[in-house]
């Protein structure tokens, strides 16, 4: 097993490199949450999952020539400290850490939520607590064992989904049991047609939509720690791609082709819907255990991010250095713990907050992870131009560039103009733009600014 310059251990395999990044994005938003943006765009939601699967998987491949060229566990504020500025990664990296503590905090909050299904009565905190010791037990030892686990919640969601859509083309094509009559595709286009909402209704959920897609940038963080990170970031992020278009396209394309698209979400989720029309009763359970594997992964996930990027952030004396240290293992023992801590308090306070507050923060943070993409773009940008300079290319070209990254960057953008516009979204926006600002103002109070001549130079 071989140790990376920053101390880490490279044992992240090609198995768990592959369903990294499909398991930070296949989550509760696809299981339960998909019912919203359906709603908002009818049949069109396919194209919007698609298109934006399309777009992220453009700033993907910014971001994997990036880690191919540079495999570190910084990842992008490690590259922006390096090739944009110093005030560039510690604004990406403290607005990736507050992104991904405050989504595990919701995630293992829904873990209680979901458990009550089958302990009714018991008490939420205890089983998002609970959650939250187990998770972050399980980072504390080698980026292995965080790897086997992701690798496996990611199996289960993957099984379900594939299953889900077995049983929707049998139907399509066959009909229900008992009834036998081919439903066909009419039910994408009969209920005012594919746009019943308009383009309009398509791109007023891309802001959902891209919700769901926020995450996918851990593969980055989790290239400091893979095996062979040459061949084993392209495998995973190329795969990307046609892994979607059948996961997320596949899964609602049989949904929406099954139901009318007007009754998706009226009796629960979409998922059980269609289990319990095939006759499975306990489709219910089915449905709840993956979406409570779907919670544990994406707080698995947001411990590991979270960790990492504070444990950079110490390196480049834009944290307390006390975070920097390596434990034996190959763990940045202390940063994560202080993560955890941090999710212990975060889930503890959460419970004595209005629910409405709590969401506003997620969303909050959802417009932040959208910065960071477009953070990426741009330090991508400037990662070219000094490819330039020194006569340098890159060993994991992206595609179309830079017309891919232009594409990309004014998607973004327009999704940000969406949220801005849309009354629903425009608070948690303007908390977003507070968050970062209180992040930004803090900047002073960093030890390598305090200490200017004590800072270290770039880990890159």
């Amino acid at each position: 097993m071989h140790t990376n310059p920053e101390g880490f251990k490279r044992s992240l395999g090609v198995r768990q490199m592959r369903l990294l990044a499909l398991g930070s994005t296949i989550g509760v938003g696809l299981f339960l949450g998909s019912a919203s943006a359906i709603k908002l765009a009818g049949p069109s939601i396919l194209l919007a999952y698609l298109v934006a699967g399309v777009m992220t998987f453009f700033i993907l491949r910014a971001l994997g020539e990036m880690a191919v060229h540079h495999p570190v566990t910084g990842s992008f504020a490690a590259y922006a400290t390096h090739y944009v500025s110093p005030f560039m990664g510690y604004l990406v990296g403290w607005g990736y850490w507050f992104y991904w503590t405050i989504i595990a905090i919701a995630e293992v909050t829904a873990v209680g939520i979901y458990m009550q299904y089958w302990f009714p009565g018991s008490s939420q905190w205890l089983w998002a607590f609970s959650a939250i010791a187990i998770m972050g037990t399980v980072n504390l030892f080698t980026a292995r064992v965080f790897g086997e686990f992701e690798f496996w919640f990611a199996l289960i969601k993957v099984a379900a989904i594939l299953i889900m859509i077995a049983l929707g083309l049998f139907v399509i094509t066959l009909g229900f049991p008992g009834e036998w009559k081919p439903v066909g595709l009419s039910n994408l286009t009969q209920i005012g047609g594919f746009f019943p909402a308009g383009v309009a209704g398509c791109l007023l959920s891309m802001q959902m939509v891209v919700y769901a897609y926020v995450g996918v940038e851990m593969i980055g963080i989790a290239a400091g720690e893979a095996e062979n990170p040459q061949s084993t970031i392209p495998m995973a992020i190329n795969s990307f791609v046609w892994r979607i278009i059948i996961f997320y396209v596949g899964a609602l394309f049989v949904i929406l082709a099954i139901f009318p698209w007007n009754r998706i979400g009226v009796d629960g989720s979409p998922f059980v819907q269609v289990f319990q029309r095939m006759g499975l009763d306990k489709a219910a359970g089915i449905v709840n255990f993956v979406v409570v594997t779907a919670a544990l992964s994406s707080c698995n996930g947001g411990i590991f991010s979270s960790g990492r990027i504070l444990h950079t952030l110490a390196q480049a004396h834009q944290a307390p250095t006390w975070f920097g240290v390596i434990a034996a293992n190959g763990i940045p023992m202390r940063a994560m713990l202080m993560t955890v801590a941090f999710l212990f308090l975060g889930a503890g306070l959460n419970y004595f907050t209005p629910s409405e507050a709590f969401e506003y923060l997620t969303a909050a943070v959802t417009f932040i992870g959208i910065l960071i993409w477009l953070g990426i773009l741009y330090t991508h940008m400037r990662f070219r131009r000094r490819m330039k300079e020194t006569g340098d290319a890159p060993h994991f070209e992206a595609p179309f560039w830079p017309l891919s990254s232009l594409v990309a960057a004014a998607f973004l953008i327009g999704v940000i103009v969406i949220l801005i516009s849309a009354p629903n979204t425009r608070t948690p926006v303007l908390i977003g733009m507070l968050l970062l600002a209180l992040i930004a103002m803090a900047y002073r109070l960093t030890p390598g600014q305090r200490n200017p001549d004590n800072a270290p130079p770039t880990a890159l």
